[in-house]
């Protein structure tokens, strides 16, 4: 239900305004801080396996089954495997497989909710999560619970029965169709205006960990995602607006149409809008700097990446395990490198006081170079000057 009352309007206004901070090197520090992950989310920069292991694991399984045919984990890996490297159908059929055998299993339905949302199907989608979610509610932090509200919220901004992104083309205040305003609605009593924090951060690690385990580079998911870092003056004490502006812009990159494509780089201006730079700076930050340092920082992903990659590899070309050679060699999650120094310091570098400062500099480094080139000169000429010695 929309929320359009005068009141209200007045009452989202003035929080986006009274939630703008000011923004220093510590507040993406911050960002990061609040939201662990988050960023390695957004770039890709996270536990997870290449192409080449799952079809590894795929005819792991396939031999593993030959001789334990009704092992359902072993076709809980089977179906993920075929879903990651690009099987959609076979993932799918992998699970109803187990439905044959053993019916009413809280895992099928989880992994078939997950493979019938990203294949389009969201109304099996829906009815399938609401059985998983029926036999427990609570499985994965809670992540089917917003699996299931994501999935109503896919359904509500189809358009003649397709999806068209971005889900919410926003505008600045164009929040009452987005995901924050969608759980706003199905969470929380009538009348109510704010989000509390702790459904947005328990949304937040429902999303993160759709990322995880299906795309991590889904435009729906980075959309979301960025709908609920943003605050979208819901939930201002659960904001983080650098790290929103990153997911848009990288939904962004991972979509081919150009509308589309402008629609979340305005979604990402729009929430940059709502954060001030430097302590008596002016202005917003500048998409340009953030879509700047996010290729930085993706850089430092696909690297890491490349080189887990390269890693996996080699250790099916070799004959090793894998998976037991991933475990010993990744113990723990990596962290993007960050260049939010670098930033800074051109950040500061344009303030008033450092252009003053910059000018009186060049003023008296000009002055000296000309003293020197005088004193030069001079010395030539008087040197010139002088007679010849006597013989």
């Amino acid at each position: 239900m929309r929320r359009t009352s005068l009141a209200v309007g007045l009452v989202l206004l003035t929080t986006s305004t009274a939630t703008a901070c000011m923004w220093d090197y510590d507040t993406l520090r911050q960002e990061r801080a609040r939201f662990p992950g988050t960023l390695e989310l957004i770039t890709g920069k996270f536990l997870r396996h290449s192409k080449e292991f799952y079809q590894w694991r795929i005819e792991d399984r396939l031999r593993r089954l030959q001789s334990d045919p009704t092992n359902a984990a072993l076709y809980d890996d089977l179906a993920v495997a075929y879903e990651k490297t690009g099987q959609n159908a076979k993932a799918i059929a992998t699970m109803l497989k187990v439905e044959e055998f053993q019916p009413g299993r809280y895992e099928t339905y989880s992994n078939l909710a997950t493979f019938y949302f990203l294949g389009g199907q969201f109304q099996l989608a829906l009815d399938t999560v609401n059985k998983a979610l029926a036999i427990n509610p609570d499985a994965h932090f809670g992540r089917e619970k917003y699996q299931k509200y994501l999935t109503e919220y896919v359904i509500s901004r189809l358009k003649d029965g397709k999806v068209v992104l971005p889900l919410e083309a926003g505008e600045q205040l164009g929040h009452s169709q987005r995901f924050a305003s969608f759980l706003l609605n199905a969470t929380q009593p009538k009348g109510t205006v704010a989000l509390p924090d702790a459904e947005t951060l328990a949304a937040l690690k429902g999303v993160k960990g759709m990322m995880r385990f299906a795309y991590h580079d889904s435009p729906v998911l980075l959309e979301v995602l960025g709908d609920l870092l943003s605050g979208d003056v819901y939930s201002p004490n659960s904001d983080a607006k650098q790290l929103a502006a990153r997911a848009y812009i990288k939904a962004s990159m991972n979509v081919a149409d150009q509308r589309a494509k402008d629609e979340y780089l305005k979604k990402a201006r729009g929430v940059l809008a709502m954060q001030i730079k430097l302590q008596g700076g002016h202005g917003p930050i500048a998409l340009e700097q953030v879509q700047a340092e996010l290729a930085i920082e993706s850089d430092d992903a696909v690297r890491w990446f490349d080189d887990l990659r390269n890693r996996e590899i080699g250790w099916i070309r070799d004959g090793a395990d894998p998976e037991s050679e991933f475990d010993k060699l990744y113990d723990r999650e990596p962290e993007v490198i960050g260049n939010t120094l670098f930033a800074e310091a051109i950040e500061r570098l344009r303030k008033p006081e450092s252009k003053i400062l910059i000018a009186f500099v060049v003023f008296v480094a000009v002055s000296l170079l000309a003293l020197r080139i005088v004193w030069i000169v001079v010395r030539r000429l008087v040197s010139r000057q002088k007679p010849p010695p006597a013989t």
